[in-house]
């Protein structure tokens, strides 16, 4: 894109200002400014006014998701469809990584922090070592694709090659940087982040799916005729990544989405809730859930709406394509944004900003079924979310001793 194809469009969308500055820059600056302003979705502008206020969540009920118990009853079939799955290379994995470690105090990727106290143990590894014990059962490699961010990717490349990929083949890792959206200030214009560069976000994790397609990987599933993807958060340092009795239940009970859940220990845990609303699959925010969901109780006092998602899923590749087609909603956030106003660096007190996020938990429903799997969160669930307190460093280390990891 050119200056004046540049400012063609600018003006058809009223976005004239990005240019204020062009005339101060070199000829770099003034490349990567026009780069930027070719990749603006500016159909984002509209949702700027359009918000709703919340809807009442209705027609909602329980969702029957298989039980520690049900599992374990029907563990070897399970087991069994799982492996088979797996060992002809229908089943892939992808690792939500694009964060970086700003609540642990930390300012480089989340994934690289050490969890170790008396030995080197980074996310990462964690998270590697819980693979292998998969691929060491099943006896076979695994793709596993890997989503970060424009902010972190390039520290996260180096990481991985300078630990030798963990010992993983490096032929089967595959890095790709989430897709961003645009940052517009609430007068709708679309704020610079320097004089030679357009603010952007990244799109939320619901964007894992069009941002690996986007980024040319959709090649190796159609190559290697991959079935099923195992998306995962760099979060939990204690999950089963591709775990074949998991996979091996959503394929037999004929879903075309799984999600491994935890009974929540109060009604106050800060986790989604999986339910059933108007006949489909849908995942209710913590902070959306109305008083009779969170505190509903049965005749044996056990909660009515007792599942909290893990943002560990299973998706069907088939079916995830033509979820891509209808395009997910997008959820505004109203954010505090440094950008530069009047040629100076402005970093507001106050929100100033939205930014577009897709979620995933909007994909489960499109997904239209999806087969909700207790895990034992004692073995299962260890976010590391927090410094200290609930779901901290300190509650991950306990959990990874708790399950034999040497830390």
């Amino acid at each position: 894109m050119n200056y004046e194809q540049a400012k063609k469009i600018l003006k058809e969308h009223g976005q004239e200002h990005l240019l204020d500055y062009y005339g101060e820059l070199d000829a770099p600056k003034k490349k990567m400014l026009l780069d930027d302003v070719s990749k603006i979705n500016f159909s984002v502008i509209d949702c700027i006014g359009k918000e709703q206020e919340k809807k009442e969540i209705k027609n909602v009920a329980p969702v029957s998701a298989k039980s520690l118990e049900e599992i374990q009853a029907n563990r070897a079939e399970y087991e069994a469809e799982g492996l088979r799955l797996l060992r002809s290379g229908k089943v892939g994995a992808v690792l939500l990584a694009g964060g970086q470690g700003t609540r642990l105090g930390y300012d480089k990727p989340k994934g690289t922090f050490n969890i170790g106290v008396t030995r080197e143990l980074t996310i990462f590894e964690q998270l590697i070592d819980n693979i292998k014990n998969v691929t060491d059962a099943v006896g076979a490699y695994f793709h596993l694709f890997i989503m970060t961010s424009v902010v972190n990717n390039d520290e996260t490349v180096a990481f991985f090659k300078s630990k030798n990929y963990f010992s993983y083949p490096k032929e089967k890792i595959h890095f790709y940087i989430q897709d961003t959206e645009p940052v517009l200030g609430t007068d709708r214009k679309i704020l610079l982040s320097e004089k030679h560069r357009v603010a952007f976000s990244p799109n939320g994790n619901g964007g894992w799916y069009s941002s690996l397609v986007n980024s040319g990987l959709n090649k190796i599933l159609e190559k290697e005729g991959i079935e099923w993807l195992n998306i995962f958060s760099v979060d939990n340092v204690l999950q089963r990544i591709c775990d074949p009795v998991f996979i091996g239940a959503t394929s037999l009970t004929r879903n075309f989405c799984g999600a491994k859940v935890v009974k929540k220990t109060c009604p106050e845990e800060r986790v989604g809730v999986l339910c059933m609303r108007d006949g489909k699959p849908d995942v209710v925010e913590y902070y959306e859930l109305p008083e009779y969901m969170a505190n509903g109780r049965n005749d044996s006092g056990e909660l009515i709406y007792p599942y909290g998602v893990t943002l560990n899923y299973l998706f069907n590749v088939h079916v995830l394509n033509a979820v891509i087609a209808w395009k997910l909603p997008y959820h505004l956030a109203k954010k505090a944004v440094e950008h530069i106003e009047n040629g100076e660096k402005v970093t507001p007190a106050v929100p100033n900003a939205y930014k577009f996020e897709t979620l995933v938990v909007d994909m489960v429903r499109f997904m239209c079924t999806c087969l909700g799997f207790e895990v034992d969160r004692k073995k299962e669930f260890a976010p590391v979310k927090n410094k200290t307190g609930v779901d901290s460093v300190d509650t991950a280390r306990e959990l990874l001793r708790l399950n034999g990891v040497e830390l």
